[in-house]
């Protein structure tokens, strides 16, 4: 290779993997395996080895990998969250431990631990309280996270024991339980959001939310695994690991000390097998050095430790035969494809199915013909995804698979929004599917909550033609001697559907407007939209730009609603919903003024703030007699903005000639 092309592929390189870190650590949606990913970076180094004149100081082969995220504080680290070499095989491990044997002799131990597939968190503790949580961001500084990793219970706020250094830091994972990521993935299936590929994703996505509150409704966990101290307590990184599991920190059970590398390969065997058994994801075995001694004599490069080694399993893959593609709308109208397979036993259960994910899967990736043989992985996936095709087993006369043109159910045209994946069923108020799912989120837990309600029985009263929107569900009571007819539906059972029904109608505002399944505003939105617009026909009449100032509300959001309440059958239903006398107001609560001080001021809050969030802002104002209006006007006296203030709302008030100020110079107006 000559020079020249040399540097192209070294920009090439460079491009692909700095695209891929940013999926991975800013985005939480990897784009590429872990395997792949090493493979590239390895060419990558070797190409910057042999033409050392190409290499670039912002180089991925420099960097341990992480952007920051614009949402929270950056601090840096005190000690480098430095990455770990991978390795793949039996030979790579015997050839990392032969290099530690040249260094430092054969007399040594190495600790076994599990590689969690999570989120690196790193933990300082100053007299026994946490004082600070920081993700890895790019290993030299991260994202403060304090906020949020309060909210998870195995992360101790205060040390109750004694023995250990006035200021520490301790590191480990933060990952969710492939149960939670299950049923929570449901819950955003259920609301029309964009489900999470696996746990990971859905932990990191977690634990980068502005609302500490909403993060605190999902069960994360952590496991910690490493101690930094000004001072060196221990001699062996075993003895600080016993040590901080007496102090109160999550250690993982399953580590182990071993003599020697054959144990270490005792050790990796045992867990790619058993790994299926745990309540969590792992993608393969952290090996360390024991002794900090010997850690410190083997040191570092400038990306990872010489003294520790990851160790990564591959995904478990099977082949098996793709039956047919079979179709399923959710109430959303969004139509997902489904492989349909011969069972196979893959990571220790039988797969039968497997996600395909939308149209340009099936033919422009996969490029799947009928009855291909296939393989499937799952990985740190729950639903098994195929991967790829065997080729060589593809029948000659095999017809590609299309994606259907019309809705399973209905038989609609399918429609395929700008700038998205999925084709959906625009027949929302005639697609079975659609109405039915409608109806089950409408009574749903976190919406309506109806007691005596569920979603088989949902589906039976639709069949029956009981009900054919969510408002006929407050008429069930005309029908209770025909509904005592039907088979399962005993007097008493019926009684309690109807007590549910009735007392559902003093659920609040932003229960409702959440169970109505405008698409893309889930619980929080709702909550957001219920306190700032206070009713459903401000909400209703609001203009998009009106919408935008409301908290989390972005320009998809906003359309979304715009375009529901055009729909006439939509407003039909609200005023046969109010008619029911379901809530559609958001009650105010008498406040009681801290001061008078912006007693007859009007204010709107826009952007983003490091130490408040919009809600805690509005709060402080209405605290003190201030008004909140919805629009720029000029009639606002102030625009308290932040970070990323729409450029529109900025032009308006620069022309208005309205005063802007920071939240600092509002508590100046509140004399704070």
């Amino acid at each position: 290779m000559s020079s020249e092309e040399a540097k192209k592929r070294i920009a090439e390189l460079s491009a692909e993997l700095k695209t891929h870190t940013y999926n991975y650590y800013v985005l939480a949606m990897p784009t590429i395996s872990d395997y792949g990913f090493d493979k590239k970076l390895e060419e990558l180094i070797a190409l910057e080895q042999q033409f050392p004149e190409w290499l670039a100081p912002d180089s991925p082969s420099q960097k341990v990998g992480g952007f920051i995220t614009k949402e929270f504080a950056t601090v840096k680290h005190r000690w480098p969250m430095l990455s770990l070499g991978n390795t793949y095989n039996e030979q790579e491990l015997t050839d990392f431990d032969q290099r530690i044997r040249k260094a430092i002799g054969d007399n040594f131990e190495y600790v076994c631990e599990l590689k969690f597939d999570g989120l690196s968190i790193s933990l300082t503790y100053e007299n026994g309280e946490l004082l600070r949580a920081v993700t890895r961001g790019d290993g030299v500084q991260g994202d403060d996270v304090t906020t949020n990793a309060l909210t998870i219970q195995t992360i101790p706020k205060k040390i109750k024991t004694t023995g250990y250094p006035e200021q520490f830091e301790i590191r480990g994972e933060v990952f969710m339980h492939l149960k939670a990521f299950e049923r929570l993935n449901n819950e955003r299936v259920e609301n029309g959001e964009q489900p999470y590929a696996n746990p990971r994703n859905f932990a990191s996505g977690t634990l980068k939310m502005q609302d500490s509150a909403e993060v605190a409704k999902r069960p994360l966990d952590t496991f910690l695994y490493f101690l930094y101290t000004e001072k060196l307590l221990f001699r062996t990184h075993w003895e600080s690991l016993e040590a901080v599991k007496t102090w109160g920190f999550p250690v993982n059970e399953h580590n182990k000390l071993c003599g020697n590398i054959n144990e270490v390969f005792d050790f990796i065997k045992y867990w790619d097998k058993k790994r299926f058994d745990l309540s969590y994801d792992i993608d393969g075995i952290v090996i360390k050095v024991n002794s900090y001694a010997q850690q410190q004599e083997l040191g570092f490069t400038a990306k990872s430790p010489r003294w520790a080694i990851a160790y990564k399993f591959k995904a478990e893959q099977a082949e098996t035969e793709l039956l047919n593609v079979s179709y399923q709308v959710g109430r959303t109208g969004a139509v997902t494809p489904v492989a349909n397979l011969q069972p196979v036993l893959l990571a220790g259960t039988t797969v039968k199915r497997a996600t395909l994910h939308n149209a340009d899967e099936i033919e422009l990736r996969l490029k799947l013909h009928e009855h291909d043989w296939v393989f499937v992985e799952k990985g740190g996936e729950i639903i098994p995804k195929i991967t790829s095709v065997n080729l060589a087993k593809r029948k000659p006369d095999a017809k590609p698979v299309m994606y259907m043109s019309n809705c399973p159910a209905c038989g609609t045209l399918l429609k395929r929004k700008e700038g998205e994946a999925a084709y959906y069923c625009l027949n929302e108020d005639g697609c079975p599917p659609q109405i039915v799912g409608k109806m089950q989120h409408f009574i749903g837990r976190k919406a309506m909550n109806i007691d005596g309600l569920g979603d088989e029985t949902i589906e039976t009263l639709y069949q029956k033609r009981f009900i054919k929107h969510i408002s006929d569900l407050y008429h069930l009571a005309d029908h209770k001697e025909a509904l005592m007819l039907m088979d399962r539906f005993g007097e008493k059972s019926i009684n309690n559907m109807l007590e549910g029904i009735e007392l559902s109608k003093a659920m609040p505002f932003a229960k409702v407007l959440f169970g109505l399944g405008i698409r893309y505003v889930g619980e929080t939105v709702a909550r957001k939209l219920a306190n700032y617009f206070k009713t459903i026909d401000r909400l209703a009449t609001a203009t998009f730009e009106e919408l935008l100032l409301a908290e989390e509300i972005g320009d998809r959001i906003a359309q979304s609603i715009i375009d529901w309440f055009k729909d006439e059958h939509h407003r039909a239903e609200i005023e046969n919903l109010k008619a029911s006398g379901l809530q559609f107001e958001t009650v105010e609560v008498e406040v009681k003024l801290a001061s008078e001080s912006l007693l007859g001021k009007t204010f709107i809050i826009s952007g983003v703030f490091e130490k408040y969030s919009r809600d805690e802002l509005k709060d402080l104002i209405e605290q003190h007699g201030g008004k909140i209006l919805s629009s720029i006007s000029a009639k606002l006296n102030y625009l308290v903005a932040g970070d990323n203030m729409g450029p529109a709302k900025l032009e308006k008030a620069q022309k208005l000639n309205i005063p802007i100020i920071s939240d600092q110079e509002l508590f100046g107006l509140i004399g704070e």
